[in-house]
């Protein structure tokens, strides 16, 4: 069976990492941006497996590392969710332009 080339898993991921990078630098939803966050720590984990699957086969410790990064944006997103309902039910906006205008 044929075995696809680290190089095309690292294209992918780095893509996939830049896409990331342009919504969240580009976006002034926060919903949007946080979505931009999600894809930014999906690509690194695409490289934690993929390096792990090429260079130690027989180690786990890029899956370690992956699960640990998906629980950890799962507890992010949660927070940043809660965050952005407070602000839309105080101030009907979840544009970060003015959320920046916001007085605390």
């Amino acid at each position: 069976m044929n075995e696809i080339p680290l190089s095309h898993i690292l294209f992918v991921s780095t893509g996939l990492f830049f896409i990331g990078m342009y919504g969240l630098f580009t976006r002034r939803n926060m919903i949007t941006m946080l979505m931009a966050i999600e894809l930014m720590l999906n690509s690194v984990n695409i490289n934690f497996v993929a390096f792990n699957k090429y260079l130690y086969p027989e180690k786990l410790d890029g899956i370690f590392f992956t699960i640990f990064i998906i629980t950890i944006a799962a507890a992010e997103a949660a927070v940043a969710i809660a965050i952005v309902i407070h602000l839309y039910r105080n101030h009907k906006s979840i544009d970060v332009e003015d959320a920046a205008e916001m007085k605390w």
